[in-house]
C-alpha cells in the first residue's frame, strides 16, 4: 500500500486553480469523510504536503492541498494583477465552497497560516478545526513605513520580471533549496526540490512560482488589525511550532492569547519547515487533535 497523488482542476476566483488529492491505496474509508485542506506557504506547492498527507490518508480523511495562486500548477495573475493576502483569502472562500465538505480541517503553514487565520476568522463558520504552523502572519510594522514599502514595492517590479531564471538542472535547485534550508537532511531537500520545479515552453527547467512574488509587500503589516480577525475565529486551534530555530514574530504570545480556543505543541529541533523536516510527529498530533475521519457532528 502507498501514498496515491492526483491532481484536480478548480475554478476558484476566476483563476484556475491545481488541487492535489492524497490517498491511501488499498484503505478502505468510510463515507462521508472529514476533509483536511493543507495550505503551503510562500515559495512552496500543495505537492509538498505529502509527507503529512500520508499519515491522513491511510487514517481516512480526504485530504486536498491546493496550490495557491502563482505557485505551483495553479494559474498565476494576469498583467497588471497583484498577489495581495487578501487574494489568497478570496481564492479560498472560493475552493472551500467549490469542495464543499461537510467538516473543515484547516491546515495552514507559514504564509499558509496568514491566509487560513485571516479566513477563519471571517469564515468562523466554516471550519470546524484550525491547524498554524509557524504561521500567525509576518511581523508587526509602523505604519509610516508605508510610504517607503510602496516604493519599494513599485521599484521591484519594475526590476523583477515575470520569465523565471532557468535552472542548470536538479542538482542546481537542490543546491538552491539546501542554502535557503540548511539544517535539512539533503536528500529531503532534493525530494522537495522536485515537487518544486517545473518545465517551461521552451522546456527548460525553472520554479514553479511567478517571480511577482519576491516583489515587497506594498503595505505595512498591522499587527492589531490582524488580531481581530484571530480573536473571531470560533475553530479549536492547533499552533505547532518547530522551536527556537523555527520563525516566531516578537508577539506571537499575543496573537496566540488572542485565540479564544487553542492548543500548543512543539517539535524542538525540526525548525520552520516542519512539515518536511517532522512531517511524522506533525501529522501524529494533527489526528489526536482531528478525532475520527468519519464525518459527524
Amino acid at each position: 500500500m502507498s501514498l496515491v497523488e492526483t491532481e484536480e482542476r478548480v475554478v476558484a476566483n476566476g483563476l484556475d486553480h491545481a488541487v492535489h488529492r492524497f490517498a491511501w491505496a488499498g484503505v478502505e474509508v468510510a463515507a462521508p469523510r472529514r476533509t483536511v485542506l493543507l495550505v503551503h506557504g510562500f515559495l512552496d506547492a500543495g505537492s509538498t504536503w505529502d509527507r503529512v498527507a500520508a499519515p491522513l490518508a491511510r487514517a481516512g480523511f480526504e485530504v486536498l492541498a491546493p496550490d495557491l495562486r502563482g505557485f505551483g500548477r495553479t494559474q498565476r495573475i494576469g498583467a497588471g494583477g497583484y498577489y495581495h493576502f487578501h487574494d489568497y483569502v478570496a481564492d479560498l472562500d472560493d475552493l472551500v465552497r467549490a469542495i464543499a465538505p461537510q467538516w473543515l480541517g484547516l491546515v495552514g503553514h507559514s504564509m499558509g497560516g496568514g491566509v487560513v487565520t485571516l479566513y477563519a476568522g471571517a469564515r468562523p463558520e466554516r471550519v470546524q478545526k484550525l491547524v498554524v504552523l509557524e504561521g500567525l502572519g509576518p511581523m508587526s510594522e509602523r505604519p509610516e513605513l508605508a510610504v517607503d514599502k510602496t516604493r519599494r514595492w513599485l521599484a521591484d517590479r519594475e526590476r523583477i520580471g515575470r520569465t523565471p531564471r532557468p535552472l542548470a538542472d536538479l542538482d542546481e535547485a537542490t543546491a538552491r533549496l539546501a542554502a535557503t534550508h540548511p539544517r535539512l537532511d539533503r536528500a529531503l531537500v532534493r525530494s522537495r526540490a522536485e515537487r518544486l520545479v517545473t518545465r517551461d515552453a521552451e522546456g527548460q527547467l525553472v520554479w514553479a512560482w511567478d517571480p511577482l512574488h519576491r516583489t515587497t509587500a506594498p503595505m505595512p503589516f498591522r499587527g492589531d488589525a490582524y488580531a481581530s480577525f484571530l480573536r473571531a475565529i470560533t475553530a479549536p486551534t492547533l499552533f505547532v511550532s518547530g522551536g527556537p530555530a523555527g520563525w516566531h514574530p516578537p508577539d506571537e504570545e499575543e496573537r496566540l492569547a488572542s485565540l479564544a480556543s487553542v492548543e500548543r505543541f512543539e517539535v524542538p529541533d525540526a525548525g520552520h519547515m516542519l512539515h518536511w523536516s517532522a512531517a511524522d510527529e506533525v501529522a501524529a498530533r494533527m489526528l489526536t487533535f482531528f478525532g475520527p475521519a468519519e464525518a459527524g457532528p
